[in-house]
């Protein structure tokens, strides 16, 4: 696993501030596309719960996994009783219990590719679900994104993650739909939008960005000039377009 991908220890509160929660509309996408009750959930790198509640509150019991330890410390202060946590990357999750649904919630790319998806296979029920979903958070308006990037740019060109597996921006599937098509581990691959809008002071903004691997792998004397850019440039509340993409695909049920 990368630095980049354990980077967020350091920001475990500020993660649970700044970043948003996952609506209701998510879970009952999950649930519509398995049509079948779900009782028992993996999440990979669950962070601090922000989706573990989303699943957990109702009524699935989900087991955790995350390799940071004061990411997984701040998910205990927020979770119901029926989540089990365990400290360790997906990599390092041994086969054992079958679930009916293992879901990674923007942290699949943080995951080694090789033999991701037979181990995520090995994971789920025949016939269970698998489900990854995230997205950027872009400033709804542009001259205010304009701005921002002018104010990043002497110490970052761009603070989103590339897709993966290198699919187009203007794809049709994106990743990692694109990869889950050409598995041999699953089937009927869905891709939904869930739109979103979010309103934050500028503080939060810069709060939010505090959080994001590319500014973190920083040297904190850079990253601290570029938010105070940032700062200067920014309206007393911006708006973000903060979309869900999600990736819904069906394990063969022959093993």
């Amino acid at each position: 696993m990368s630095g980049r991908a354990l980077s967020f220890g350091v920001v475990a509160e500020a993660y649970e501030r700044f970043r948003p929660g996952y609506p209701v509309e998510l879970f009952e996408l999950v649930r519509a596309y398995a049509g079948r009750p779900v009782p028992t959930a993996l999440e990979i790198g669950a962070g601090t719960g922000k989706a573990t509640r989303l699943f957990a509150e109702r009524g699935i019991a989900v087991t955790a996994t995350e390799p940071d330890g004061s990411m997984l410390a701040e998910l205990r202060k927020h979770v119901p009783a029926n989540v089990t946590t365990v400290q360790a990357a997906f990599e390092d999750v041994r086969p054992g219990e079958r679930y009916g649904l293992v879901y990674a919630a923007a942290a699949l790319h943080w995951t080694n590719p090789a033999g991701r998806w037979s181990r995520i296979a090995a994971l789920l029920e025949p016939g269970g679900v698998f489900a990854s979903f995230g997205g950027p958070f872009r400033l709804a308006d542009p001259a205010v994104e304009e701005a921002v990037h002018a104010a990043r740019a002497p110490f970052l060109a761009s603070d989103e993650i590339p897709s993966p597996d290198g699919t187009p921006p203007d794809h049709e599937m994106q990743w990692p739909g694109s990869e889950l098509q050409r598995s041999e581990w699953f089937t009927d691959v869905q891709q939904a939008e869930i739109e979103r809008r979010l309103t934050m002071s500028a503080r939060d903004y810069v709060g939010q960005l505090s959080t994001i691997s590319a500014y973190l792998i920083l040297p904190a004397s850079e990253r601290e000039q570029a938010f105070s850019r940032i700062m200067r440039v920014l309206p007393d509340k911006v708006e973000m377009a903060a979309h869900i993409t999600v990736h819904l695909a069906r394990r063969h049920s022959d093993d």
